[in-house]
């Protein structure tokens, strides 16, 4: 009888582990998400403002200001995404996969401008401009939903992982050995954390990119997977 009730002790020790670090797991990556999601909107912005400036000075052409905003952007948009955790790079790639070519984007900004049935190399040198001008104004605008909605994961992640601190501080607050078990938490939490990053990469590289559901589960699988091996070999 004392075997089992040690045996479920150690069982509901572990889920309560296992639940903590997932929690500092989703913190993290919500964190480190909303983060490059805020630089890339700062970056694309002074990106644009810059190009803006030097087209009205005279400094560069407005259609060299429109190639090179187009070209910034989809360049900076990698980057981010390469800073990026795992899942928030699936995410990203779900939302778009790559970023359009200037062509594309005359052809849109033209017709927004002057109708549908335009077409861009019949219009005058001034309409031109025009849709150049639209252009770098477009590549310093991030999607307006998808911030605001990453500055609210972004608090909900600080969130968690104040959450998941109090629950080690209480942790080891009520251990005997308070320097083992401060150890036992920064380890299994680390772990958790590190093993979530590793399993959102592989189930990216399993399931192919934009696939945010997938590497979803392939972060907190390996999050907790790793949280449990240290757990038993602490």
């Amino acid at each position: 009888m004392a075997d089992d009730t040690e045996k479920d002790r150690v069982a509901f020790d572990t889920a309560i582990q296992t639940l903590k670090v997932e929690i500092a797991n989703a913190g993290v990556h919500l964190s480190l998400d909303s983060s490059t999601r805020l630089a890339y909107t700062r970056q694309i912005q002074a990106m644009a403002n810059e190009l803006e400036l030097h087209a009205i000075s005279g400094r560069i052409t407005w259609a060299q200001a429109a190639q090179q905003a187009q070209e910034s952007r989809n360049l900076i948009m990698e980057v981010i995404r390469g800073r990026s955790t795992p899942v928030g790079r699936a995410l990203a790639q779900s939302l778009k996969s790559e970023g359009k070519t200037l062509n594309e984007m005359l052809a849109r900004k033209a017709q927004q401008l002057y109708g549908p049935q335009v077409h861009f190399n019949r219009l005058t040198a001034a309409q031109q401009n025009a849709v150049y001008g639209e252009i770098v104004k477009s590549a310093g605008k991030s999607n307006p939903m998808v911030t605001q909605r990453m500055r609210m994961l972004s608090r909900a992640g600080r969130g968690l992982i104040v959450f998941s601190i109090a629950v080690s501080v209480y942790t080891i607050a009520n251990a005997d050995n308070k320097v083992a078990a401060a150890g036992k938490e920064m380890a299994i939490t680390s772990a958790g954390i590190g093993g979530g990053m590793a399993g959102g990469a592989l189930a990216g590289l399993a399931c192919g990119p934009g696939a945010p559901a997938c590497v979803v589960v392939g972060a907190f699988v390996g999050g907790a997977l790793a949280a449990i091996g240290i757990e038993f070999l602490w």
